[in-house]
């Protein structure tokens, strides 16, 4: 761990990320708020309000992780942070001037930036942190976002509470010029002219060309969206499980999500640390498999101790395997190709969890809460038995014969 933190684009990085993280949950909270008081706490703007989140994310990744392999990762870097704080100026503008439904653009603006800088902080990774640190790397990183699932909306409503929308917009400012001003020391990253000549979509086919010729990646790939859809059937009926299963007040879920992002935070830590000394493979479909049990037994307890525990190793779990297989894939991965590949598996398990929390309400009227959790940890579980389809041995001998090639 001290030579990764003695890597000076590893401290770079991580610093604007946690810039970038508490910008965005100001963001989060702020406009949450902003558009519940000026709606009267109308479902459709707040939910309108996610989709304005969520929606860019598919429609960009893909085309965000092409460019991310063409331009040049610190400018890519530097100039979406940039252009995160110059939107929200604008939109303050417009705030101030009476037109409150300019905040919806914020969020559209600030997920469609995040798909270009994204997969240019992967390929920094790739190239200046060393393949043996790459775990612990991208385990603080993951560490960091969940810290900021715990202490996130904290700061979020604190500062809305304190100084109100305009103030809050004028901070998430000053967040994006910091990281946009931190990141100015990472080394140069030129990219090869050679790159732009070839047409964007052509990049892109190629990416999908990359994958379908890698078994291991379309195993992770699918193992990704596995994963995403079994959670994604269970996020939204927490309240449930603890309403009708607990017999507990809904206002105590959120206590549950606290001890969710508490795991999450030591699963990102135990990845980091134990991530580059055990078997991947066994671990992965070890960890899967643990985590389809967790939510069985989750559904099944009436006990608040037994739920708690539960919750909070299914957080573990799921940020464990996140990073292995992050972990994995970016030594698997040519930095060629880094951030198509990126842009491409990465958001499957956003795809899966948003498909999952569409479909988790109606199940539950059809079938009730109990067998959507049965279902959910059989999916999970058939994750688990996909990641036994990866040869990590034969793909990293491959790995170093293209590196010796290209060499």
């Amino acid at each position: 761990m001290k030579a990764l933190f003695a890597n000076r684009v590893f401290r770079i990085v991580t610093f604007a990320d946690l810039l970038q993280q508490l910008a965005i949950w100001i963001r989060n909270i702020s406009l949450l708020f902003y558009v519940m008081e000026q709606t009267g706490s109308d479902p459709v703007a707040v939910s309108l309000l996610n989709v304005m989140e969520y929606a860019p994310i598919f429609l960009f990744s893909f085309i965000g992780g092409a460019f991310a392999d063409r331009w040049n990762p610190k400018r890519t870097m530097i100039a979406g942070d940039l252009l995160s704080a110059l939107s929200i100026g604008a939109i303050l503008l417009f705030v101030l001037g009476g037109s409150w439904q300019a905040v919806f653009a914020a969020t559209v603006v600030s997920a469609i930036v995040s798909q270009f800088s994204q997969p240019s902080s992967a390929v920094m990774f790739k190239r200046h942190v060393p393949e043996e640190l790459l775990a612990p790397a991208i385990g603080i990183s993951q560490g960091i976002m969940s810290l900021f699932i715990i202490v996130g909306p904290v700061v979020g409503t604190l500062i809305y509470s304190s100084l109100g929308l305009a103030y809050s917009l004028a901070v998430m400012i000053g967040l994006f010029l910091t990281a946009a001003a931190v990141q100015f020391s990472l080394p140069p990253s030129p990219r090869s002219p050679e790159r732009g000549a070839v047409p964007i979509l052509e990049d892109v086919k190629e990416g999908f060309r990359y994958i379908r010729s890698h078994r291991n990646l379309i195993v992770i790939a699918l193992t990704f969206a596995c994963i995403g859809l079994g959670s994604g059937l269970i996020q939204p009926l927490d309240i449930y499980i603890v309403t009708e299963r607990l017999q507990l007040d809904k206002e105590s879920v959120q206590w549950f999500y606290a001890l969710s992002g508490a795991g999450m935070l030591v699963g990102g830590a135990a990845a980091a640390i134990l991530g580059p000394k055990i078997n991947p493979r066994v671990v992965i479909f070890a960890g899967i498999a643990f985590l389809s049990f967790s939510i069985i037994v989750e559904a099944l307890s009436v006990w608040v101790y037994l739920t708690a525990s539960m919750r909070f190793m299914v957080g573990v779990m799921t940020a464990f395997m996140q990073i292995v297989l992050g972990a994995i894939m970016m030594k698997l991965v040519e930095e060629a190709y880094i951030g198509r590949v990126n842009g491409t598996i990465t958001p499957l398990l956003m795809a899966g969890t948003l498909t999952g929390s569409a479909l988790a309400g109606p199940l539950m009227k059809s079938i009730t809460l109990v067998p959507v959790y049965g279902l959910s940890a059989a999916i999970i579980l058939i994750a688990a038995f996909a990641s036994l389809g990866m040869k990590l041995e034969e793909a990293a001998a491959k790995v170093d014969q293209s590196g010796a090639h290209s060499d």
